[in-house]
């Protein structure tokens, strides 16, 4: 497993990568995952349910309970729309949380299938003991970074957009390292990599929108995953996998 000095040392040593090449292998690996990619999505869906419920439903009793409030501009005050304001932001942090542990998750299936590894596709890998922890505080960390991202006029959410997305590959391969070290892997991968990694997520995802519209739009749940497989190579090519690295028995590093 990799130490923090041996995994930015990989970085800052990692050859020049193919545009081509890294497409390419994605289409490769995505011919093995995309139904685990599917299920994934699927998961996410499903597990937002609850979180959907939560917000929206006191917003629906209050209109049923109360319809003239809605309607009434001056009995309507902004106080009702706190309330509302902070399920907004817990849902979309719980959201991030569900959705960081499964691609993470994804991530590690991906590895089994690229290199015919023997284990179980475990969707809930990440999010359960003992890493369930660690992808709250990543998640808590990329939430922020988003959010001060978007406070610097929304632009900066572009370069960050590169090392989030790495951030949750660096923790699938090496779940050992504290938050901090993974995000500090995640900037500076994404600092050196960024401009290839960025023309991927956007063909790749650009693509993966194209053919699930063509495909009577419902098959875009079955593309999407697509656009997350560059990610992985970039993270492949870049630093590698230890040979004596193993998908289970991951520790835990100190925060």
């Amino acid at each position: 497993m990799n130490t923090i000095s041996t995994l930015l040392d990989k970085i800052d040593r990692a050859k020049s990568l193919d545009f081509g090449t890294i497409f390419n292998q994605s289409i490769e690996l995505f011919k093995k995952v995309w139904v685990q990619g599917l299920v994934m999505l699927l998961l996410t869906m499903l597990l937002m349910v609850p979180f959907y419920l939560v917000m929206y439903l006191p917003m629906l009793g209050m209109g049923l309970i109360s319809p003239e409030m809605f309607q009434d501009t001056e009995a309507f005050t902004p106080l009702f729309m706190v309330p509302v304001a902070v399920l907004g932001v817990l849902f979309s942090f719980f959201a991030m949380v569900i959705s960081f542990g499964l691609k993470a998750s994804f991530y590690r299936i991906c590895k089994l299938k690229d290199l015919e590894e023997m284990g179980s596709d475990d969707y809930f890998y990440y999010l359960k003991k003992p890493y369930l922890g660690k992808v709250i505080k990543l998640s808590l960390a990329c939430y922020g970074i988003s959010i001060a991202a978007m406070l610097l006029c929304v632009l900066p959410i572009i370069y960050v957009m590169v090392p989030i997305a790495l951030m949750t590959v660096i923790f699938a391969f090496n779940p050992d390292l504290s938050t901090s070290e993974i995000v500090k892997a995640g900037f500076k991968l994404g600092n050196k990599k960024w401009l290839l990694t960025f023309g991927l997520m956007f063909v790749s995802g650009l693509l993966a929108g194209i053919v699930g519209m063509l495909m009577c739009c419902i098959g875009i749940y079955v593309t999407s995953s697509f656009s997350y497989l560059p990610a992985y190579f970039i993270y492949k090519e870049s630093v590698g996998f230890d040979e004596k690295e193993t998908n289970q028995g991951y520790g835990m590093g100190d925060e």
